[in-house]
């Protein structure tokens, strides 16, 4: 076993990833790694499964091999890994031939320390699949081996002959969602059966959990995201068509949506989910096939337009929301006619009862009176005494009442109608309804037409929901889905059996209102988490980055917390490493102080200050000591000042040589103004500040 302290492994963890302690099982997960054991890594999203293989890969003389079921998102994780300070790269059929010899050429040197890549491309790396270049093998997204789990991936099952190449090399598989029956099934697929376990809790109390009824589903989506204007969100449809529709239909109401699904080419599907991840689009609307492998950890909520086929997908996919850990939302939309479409689907599938089995589950959380998170624990094996709390059962228990005489008036119309009609025309007749449906078949001379009139469509759906769950009806799936009676229905009907319901929810309608509100809000809105977002957004735009890989939303709130204003202060901020001070500290703590002076005196303009000290004839590390900032923040104040037309000369900041080859490079580059592109284009020998000063000389010239 490798000599590695828990200080060793401490510091690595502030340095790389800015954190000062672990979370959950992860330390014990790592040194397992180390030891050079199998493991098995049951994580919910969020919860840090990344650091469990990255942080070993440090301590490791070869490289770590990651698999990943998603090319699309590989850059974005070795980006991330980038920012850490921790040499990365991928390997993919999208690579021209020159790139993917570099990789090989930097698995032979040693000069990276992970490797990204899908299980597809795995024969085109027999030659470095040996002991002499691999330290240890990570699984990502394990579950997509097995065929029980809820994302099966046909690609997976090829991987079983990693233990056989590297039999000495620990083989660590991680995902978020695994019952019992698929965790065994991924360690059989995977022959490593002797596997070292960590299952950490399932439970992310970050996240609200609330179940509607799908009752005016898009209204009731516009009014939530007008009451969260400035948050980035995920909704989840069944179909294809359906996130088109949608994407539609919030984008006539302001909202900047946009559609994502297999059926778009694939140029289409990443630059959509580019734009998602940098912040440039704030909300999509797709089917499953996006979010897995996203590590975006500003998503505020995910929306389910439709009831998920089970309880696995609806947790990985909430678990999309609130990575940060901030308080996030799960809205699920629940409807009758989505356990039906359901119904069908899986009627064609393998595994059929285990399915309908997994359905029934998730529709009995969708249908639950009692605390929702109790029940989505505990389909994991994991028990909790108390309510949570923060789930909608919990804020607004459901009142009952004594619904007998609506379950009379209900199973009569079913008996009536002879056991041959669906939901939809039970309701029919008992409101008495003037359609063809009731009058083709001379419904409206049944006695119980009508019964029910005084009571509207969605509160009779709501009450015989409730008579299925509870046994007094059935719904004949073969049969065209008509409602049929059952042992039970004869108590109620014929013995007196009182009948417990509970009241549905009304959801306000207050769409105009709130956008107005909400618009004038977003316009005096100042807070230094607002300015800070700011600054992000436009750090990560120059570095052609994602907005959370500077710094999550739960860093940006600590910043606004805690106000660092020296090295020492803002590197003791969660998620704040060495690297990141270094790169990004100058930045953000000059706009603290500026914010804080701001509030103190006014908006004072605090370039103006630096304009006084740079007549004055100091130079730049001198201005930057006195005001204590950093030489970065001056260049950028002079930047500004220089764009303003005030006396500013930048010329003396930068070679003539490197102007050229600057000026040279946006001939070539055009109309990019992100400074990353210059930086690889010039072979990542000027750097940035000299980039942004040669570009700030150009654009005044022009």
């Amino acid at each position: 076993m490798m000599q590695i302290t828990e200080k060793d492994l401490l510091e690595k963890l502030k340095i790389n990833f800015g954190y000062d302690s672990f979370r959950l099982e992860q330390k014990s997960i790592i040194e397992n790694i180390l030891a050079k054991k199998d493991t098995l890594v049951i994580m919910p999203t969020g919860g840090g499964k990344s650091i469990c293989f990255q942080l070993p890969s440090l301590f490791f003389e070869r490289i770590t091999l990651v698999i990943s079921p998603l090319i699309a998102l590989m850059k974005d994780q070795v980006d991330s890994l980038k920012a850490n300070g921790i040499p990365s790269t991928y390997y993919n059929s999208s690579q021209s031939s020159e790139e993917q010899q570099q990789v090989f050429d930097a698995i032979a040197n040693k000069s990276i320390k992970l490797l990204y890549v899908a299980p597809e491309s795995l024969p085109l790396l027999q030659n470095v699949l040996n002991q002499n270049y691999i330290s240890c093998v990570a699984i990502d997204e394990a579950h997509c081996i097995s065929s029980w789990g809820h994302d099966f991936r046909p690609s997976y099952k090829q991987l079983a002959f990693l233990k056989k190449t590297l039999p000495e090399t620990p083989i660590v598989a991680l995902t978020a969602t695994a019952d019992k029956a698929t965790q065994e099934d991924i360690l059989e697929q995977l022959a490593i059966p002797n596997t070292t376990r960590f299952v950490s809790s399932f439970n992310r109390e970050n996240i609200a959990l609330e179940v509607r009824p799908a009752n005016d589903r898009v209204k009731q989506i516009i009014k939530f995201i007008n009451e969260r204007s400035d948050d980035s969100g995920i909704i989840y449809c069944l179909s294809r068509k359906a996130t088109e529709q949608l994407a539609s239909k919030l984008k006539q109401n302001g909202i900047d949506a946009k559609a994502y699904h297999a059926g778009l080419n694939f140029d289409e599907r990443a630059k959509t989910q580019e734009d998602f991840i940098k912040d440039d689009t704030q909300i999509i609307c797709a089917t499953i096939a996006f979010g897995m492998g996203i590590d975006k950890s500003n998503v505020r909520w995910v929306i389910h337009y439709n009831m998920p086929k089970n309880i696995e997908g609806y947790y990985q996919e909430i678990g999309r929301a609130g990575r940060d850990g901030l308080p996030s939302k799960a809205l699920l939309f629940h409807s009758y006619a989505d356990v039906i479409q359901l119904r069908q689907f899986i009627a064609n599938t393998g595994n059929r009862e285990v399915q309908e089995a997994k359905l029934d589950r998730m529709k009995q959380f969708s249908e639950a009176t009692v605390c929702r998170r109790k029940i989505l624990l505990s389909y994991f094996g994991e028990l909790i005494e108390e309510n949570c709390g923060n789930c909608d059962v919990c804020k607004n228990p459901p009142k009952f009442f004594d619904g007998t005489v609506i379950a009379q008036k209900a199973l009569s119309a079913i008996y009536r109608l002879q056991q041959k009609e669906a939901m939809g025309t039970v309701i029919d007749v008992i409101r008495g309804a003037k359609n063809a449906a009731v009058y083709d078949k001379n419904y409206q001379t049944l006695k119980t037409y009508g019964v029910g009139s005084d009571t509207s469509w969605q509160h009779w759906q709501h009450y015989i929901i409730q008579l299925i769950n509870q046994g007094y009806c059935q719904v004949a799936f073969h049969l065209n889905n008509v409602l049929q009676l059952t042992e039970f229905s004869k108590k109620v009907l014929f013995e007196g059996e009182k009948v417990q319901l509970t009241t549905p929810i009304e959801v306000k309608k207050e769409i105009k209102t709130i956008l107005k509100e909400k618009k004038s809000k977003k316009l005096t809105s100042d807070t230094l988490f607002e300015r800070l977002r700011k600054l992000r957004y436009r750090i990560a735009q120059e570095e052609d980055i994602a907005a959370y890989l500077v710094f999550s939303d739960a860093t940006l709130k600590e910043l606004e917390n805690e106000r660092p204003q020296t090295d020492n202060e803002f590197l003791a901020i969660s998620g704040v490493g060495q690297r990141k001070l270094e790169v990004y500290g100058g930045e953000f703590m000059e706009e603290i102080k500026t914010f804080i002076n701001e509030k103190k005196r006014g908006r004072k303009d605090t370039t103006l200050e630096t304009l006084q000290l740079y007549k004055e004839g100091f130079t730049i590390d001198e201005i930057a000591d006195k005001r204590n900032l950093k030489a970065q923040t001056i260049f950028l104040h002079l930047s500004k000042l220089y764009l303003e037309g005030k006396d500013v000369s930048l010329d003396e900041f930068i070679e003539v040589d490197t102007l050229k080859l600057i000026t040279n490079a946006k001939k070539v580059l055009k109309n990019e103004t992100t400074l990353k592109p210059y930086f690889e284009f010039l072979g990542e020998k000027v750097p940035y500040e000299q980039i942004r000063i040669g570009l700030t000389i150009l654009q005044k010239k022009r």
